[in-house]
C-alpha cells in the first residue's frame, strides 16, 4: 500500500476507504472507514457538510492516532439504500473495458453451461 511507503519517507497518511478491514490488513498507518458508495470516499457530491465530516475525522485520526494501524469510523449513513445508490452512479452506457469483461463474462459462463459445469447460460 502506498500509504506505507510515504510514511515510510517520514509523512504522516490517512486513508479514507470503503473497504476499511482490506486497509487494516495491509497494513496502512491510519484508516478511516466510510461505509459509501465506491467512488464516494468523502461524501455525496454536493454534500459540503458530509463531506466536510469525513475530512475532520481523518484530520482526527492523524492528531489521535498513538498506534500503527489505527482506525476509526465515520458514523455516517449513506442517505440512499446502496442498490441504487450504485444504480444511479452507474452510467447508462458501460465503458468500452467494462463491456469487455462482461461479454468475457458472458462467454465464459456459456461455454461452462455448454459442457454441463453450471445450469443455465448467461442471458
Amino acid at each position: 500500500m502506498l500509504a506505507r511507503f510515504v510514511e515510510e519517507a517520514g509523512i504522516p497518511t490517512v486513508v479514507v476507504t470503503m473497504m476499511p478491514d482490506a486497509a487494516r490488513r495491509w497494513r496502512a498507518p491510519r484508516v478511516v472507514g466510510v461505509e459509501f458508495p465506491f467512488g464516494h470516499a468523502f461524501g455525496m457530491p454536493g454534500d459540503a457538510a458530509m463531506q466536510r465530516s469525513v475530512a475532520e475525522h481523518a484530520l482526527r485520526a492523524l492528531a489521535e492516532a498513538t498506534a500503527p494501524e489505527y482506525r476509526l469510523d465515520v458514523p455516517i449513513e449513506w442517505p440512499v439504500d446502496t442498490k441504487t445508490a450504485y444504480r444511479d452512479w452507474q452510467p447508462l452506457v458501460a465503458s468500452p473495458g467494462v463491456a469487455m469483461l462482461k461479454k468475457r463474462g458472458k462467454d465464459a459462463l456459456n461455454r461452462a453451461a455448454a459442457t454441463g459445469a453450471v445450469d443455465e447460460p448467461a442471458s
